[in-house]
This record gives structure tokens, C-alpha cells and sequence, in this order.
């Protein structure tokens, strides 16, 4: 009977520590690379890296942003050099107007070229690399910096990219990824998914020049800077670049709208988000409150700060919301405000997700970025959006489209069109009935974004860089690709051969009109 007993408390001890072995996770090694300094690009890449230090992975991030805070498997390798080089570039971003769209964009571009040199050229990367340090994989958020993915040829390691603000020519060359023209309208652009005639040759233009700018002159630099820091790399970058293993995105399709993706490339948009809302400080929670009709959140951004508008423009603002009955936070980088009435609340930093969580909260005034238009939607919080730069142009324009938000230019705004943007919004039950439903459709998902990212990140080491997923699009040229020379082959043929029927056809009418035309003479001779 004892042996009885004690063989089956073996059993049961061997069963339970069979069953917690298997059910542990493989411990990883990752690096991860958030090189600039745009802090709500961090704020995306570093929730995944904490996400999976937290899981028990090894994490080491390049960051100009090192955590304050020890936290436990992750590392900071930080870059300060950036800060210094892009604080002129942050400080004048309300200028962008001021510049046409082309010129932008070669400005973002020289720049990416800048910030890369930078990061590589930093001590702290290079004693990384120097470093007998090996890793799993290298996530690397792919924002004008191809060269770093360098890295991920040094560590003889998979590349993930992190599309911070969803999909682009960036994120999608490496993918193949197809982005066609007539309803994906280019970054930067006011347009949505469906397009006049108009609308689509202006976007075309766009695309096309973007693509010509890149392949001719940016991405050249970028292969250059890759062969001076990585001069033994087996791969050049662009063989590294079109092998990326895989590509995440900070969208979902049900914030914006449908298009073709290969299947390594993910959407894990709003993976940043606070599921659960954490209590706010304690004089902004009384503010809010103790708002007897509700309040209006005011950001424009980590980047865009509102101390730097001009002061016409601000005072602009204040006049409008003077003459609310609601109150006003304001996200206002400085301690002073001059002529700030008394419902206006100024900090120079608010936890923004806790902030629109919050049910007296009733709309939210925004520059139209992608953290932030996420954020509203899955708080159910509608939206005024004054787009400065980049992709909030285009998120703005879907925001009116879908019915939860207004658009508003910054160039001609006035406190006249912001209030009456404010009263259609708090008027009308049809912006907050539409931002229900949006965050409705965004909550249905089969996994949170977060667990789907370590998923992908972690299934990607698991299979030895995922090349089974590789899409053979992006092992042809531009001709074979889109099948130009099988055109030419096929229809080239068929037209050769039509013009070949046609011209024997053509002989032919004319050899039976002579003939006829003979025979009839001949018959006219004879009756004469």
C-alpha cells in the first residue's frame, strides 16, 4: 500500500515538472533599434522590447531614450548624439507649411541619412559591435535608416522591421508588400483609399517621385554609409533589406482601410495602448472631475510643442477657449501662458492614454498622429485634428471620412473655425455613435496586438528567421515583376500575328477588287 502511495507521488511529481518545463518560454536574445528622436516612435518600439523583457526575454535597446529606471532583461545603449542633432529640426516643425511637399520630402531624407551616420558612429554602438555579444534577432524600426539593418548582418541575426507608423515604401520593399497607386494613396498625401481622377494622377506624381528619389539618390547613400561601418558584411544592404524576416505595423485595418499585405508583414497597431487605465494625478483628476459639462484634451504631440506657435496663432486658441463652458487641458511645454483664461489647464506633459480613458472627456484636439488618432479611437474619444507634417495628413483625411473627426488647416486656423469644429462635434451624437463603433470593430480582435507582436517576434527565432514566408516578388526585377517582357513576348506576338492576318486580308480585298475590277472592264468591252 505505501509503495502504491509513493509511486504515485512520484508520478505526480515528475507529470507536474514535466508540464512546467514544457509550458516555460525559451528565453531569447534580442536588440533592438529605436534610433530617433520622436519620442512617440519610442514610446511603440520600447512597449514592445519592455513586452518581451517582461516575458523573460533578453532585451538591448538603441535609444536616445534610456529608462530612468532599472528594468529588469533590458538593456539601454543610448545615443545622445541624435537628441542634439534633430532638437533644431523638432523645434521647427510648424514650419513645414512654409516648404512644398517635394521639398519635404528630400528633406526627410537627408536627414535619415544624417541621423544613420550618427547612430553608427556613436561609442556606445561600436563598442556593441566590437562586443562578443550575440543575438537571436535584431528589431529595427525602419524610419529613414536603412544601414542599421547592418546590425542585423554583423550579429548574423533575422531582421524584424517596426513600421511606427504603419505601412510605407519604407516597410513594404522589404516585404513585397504590393502599395498600388489608384487607392493607397502615398504618405504624406490629404487623400483616403478612394480617389477622383484628379486625386489619383496627383498621387501617382507623388508616388512616382518618391520612388525615383529613393531608389536614385537616398537609398545610394544609405548603401554607402552600410559599406563604411560593415565593410566585412557578406550581404550588401539592399540583399539584407529585401530578407527582412519580417515587418511589424502600428496599424490595424479597421482604423483605416483594406490593403494587400504579404504574410510577414503584421499589424499590431494600438500594441502600445493601456488596456486597463491607471489613476490619474491627483490635481488633473480633480480638474477633470469637478467639469460640470465635460472637458476638451488639447495635444499636438511629443514632437510638435505649442510653446513654439507663433503668438498670433495661440492667441487664437485661447480665444476660443475663453468662450467654452467646458474646461480645456492643454499639452503647453511651458510654465507661463499669457492670457490663459480659467478654464485652461497648461501642464508640459499628460499621460494621454489614461487621460481619454476618462468618460468626461468629449473630444480631443490633435496634430493627427497615429499613436494619438489610435489612442482616441479605442477611448472613443472624436476628434479635431490640425495636421503639420507626415502621415496626419492622412490620417486626418480618414478620420473625416469615417465620420469620427474634423480636419482643421493650421495656416488659415482661426478661433472662429475651431469653436464652431468644437460645437458640430459636442452637437451633433453622430461623431461619438461613429467612434463607438470604430472602437468596437478595433476591440474585436483574436489576440491583443501586444500578445500578436511577441508572437510573430518570437515565432521568427523559433523557425530560424521565418524564410519559408519570403515573397518571391522580391527576388525579380522591375520588368519581370511586372511582367513587362512576358507582355511584350504574349502580346507583342499576338499583335504581330493580327497584323500579319490583316495585312494578307488587306492583299487579299485589294487582289479581289483588281481582279473584279479587270473582269468588269473586260465585260464592257465585249458588250461594246
Amino acid at each position: 500500500m505505501r509503495l502504491k502511495v509513493l509511486s504515485s507521488f512520484v508520478f505526480l511529481f515528475l507529470f507536474s515538472f514535466l508540464t512546467i518545463s514544457n509550458n516555460e518560454v525559451e528565453a531569447y536574445k534580442y536588440l533592438g533599434v529605436i534610433h530617433t528622436a520622436a519620442k512617440s516612435h519610442f514610446i511603440v518600439g520600447s512597449s514592445l522590447m519592455k513586452a518581451l523583457a517582461e516575458k523573460g526575454h533578453e532585451v538591448y535597446v538603441i535609444s536616445p531614450f534610456p529608462q530612468k529606471k532599472p528594468i529588469k532583461n533590458y538593456h539601454d545603449i543610448p545615443v545622445p548624439s541624435i537628441l542634439k542633432a534633430m532638437e533644431g529640426e523638432i523645434n521647427n516643425l510648424f514650419s513645414h507649411h512654409e516648404r512644398s511637399m517635394v521639398e519635404n520630402v528630400m528633406n526627410y531624407y537627408k536627414m535619415g541619412i544624417s541621423w544613420t551616420d550618427l547612430v553608427l558612429s556613436e561609442p556606445n554602438v561600436q563598442e556593441l559591435m566590437a562586443s562578443n555579444h550575440t543575438f537571436d534577432a535584431v528589431i529595427c524600426e525602419v524610419f529613414l535608416s536603412e544601414a542599421l539593418f547592418g546590425l542585423s548582418e554583423h550579429f548574423k541575426a533575422p531582421l524584424i522591421g517596426l513600421g511606427t507608423f504603419g505601412a510605407a515604401l519604407w516597410n513594404t520593399d522589404m516585404v513585397g508588400s504590393p502599395s498600388p497607386p489608384s487607392y493607397v494613396p502615398g504618405t504624406g498625401m490629404k487623400f483616403t483609399n478612394h480617389m477622383t481622377l484628379t486625386e489619383r494622377v496627383g498621387n501617382l506624381a507623388f508616388v512616382t517621385f518618391d520612388r525615383l528619389f529613393m531608389d536614385l539618390y537616398y537609398l545610394p547613400r544609405q548603401a554607402a554609409l552600410y559599406d563604411k561601418y560593415f565593410p566585412q558584411a557578406k550581404r550588401d544592404m539592399y540583399e539584407v533589406r529585401r530578407n527582412a524576416a519580417l515587418v511589424l505595423l502600428n496599424t490595424h485595418v479597421s482604423l483605416a482601410f483594406a490593403r494587400p499585405y504579404v504574410p510577414n508583414q503584421i499589424e499590431v497597431g494600438g500594441m502600445h495602448i493601456n488596456r486597463k487605465a491607471k489613476p490619474l494625478p491627483e490635481d488633473i483628476a480633480k480638474f477633470i472631475n469637478e467639469s460640470e459639462h465635460g472637458v476638451i484634451y488639447f495635444s499636438m504631440g511629443s514632437n510638435l510643442k505649442s510653446k513654439n506657435m507663433p503668438q498670433a496663432k495661440k492667441d487664437e486658441i485661447l480665444k476660443a477657449f475663453r468662450n467654452l463652458k467646458q474646461r480645456v487641458l492643454w499639452k503647453f511645454e511651458d510654465s507661463e501662458l499669457e492670457g490663459k483664461p480659467d478654464n485652461v489647464l497648461i501642464r508640459d506633459w499628460y499621460p494621454q492614454d489614461d487621460i481619454l480613458a476618462h468618460e468626461k472627456v468629449k473630444v480631443f484636439i490633435t496634430h493627427g498622429g497615429l499613436l494619438s488618432t489610435t489612442e482616441s479611437i479605442y477611448h472613443r474619444t472624436p476628434v479635431i485634428g490640425i495636421p503639420i507634417f507626415g502621415d496626419q495628413f492622412l490620417n486626418m483625411a480618414n478620420a473625416e471620412k469615417q465620420g469620427y473627426g474634423l480636419m482643421l488647416d493650421y495656416q488659415t486656423l482661426t478661433a472662429d473655425k475651431l469653436t464652431q469644429a468644437l460645437n458640430r462635434i459636442l452637437s451633433n451624437s453622430s461623431f461619438q455613435q461613429r467612434i463607438n463603433e470604430i472602437s468596437d470593430r478595433y476591440r474585436d480582435q483574436e489576440m491583443l496586438p501586444m500578445e500578436k507582436a511577441i508572437y510573430w517576434v518570437e515565432h521568427v527565432v523559433r523557425h530560424k528567421g521565418a524564410e519559408y514566408m519570403h515573397c518571391a516578388g522580391l527576388d525579380l526585377s522591375f520588368i519581370e515583376y511586372h511582367n513587362i517582357d512576358a507582355m511584350l513576348i504574349l502580346y507583342g506576338g499576338i499583335a504581330f500575328i493580327l497584323s500579319c492576318f490583316v495585312y494578307f486580308v488587306i492583299l487579299l480585298i485589294k487582289g479581289l477588287a483588281k481582279s473584279f475590277r479587270t473582269q468588269t472592264k473586260r465585260t464592257k468591252q465585249k458588250r461594246q
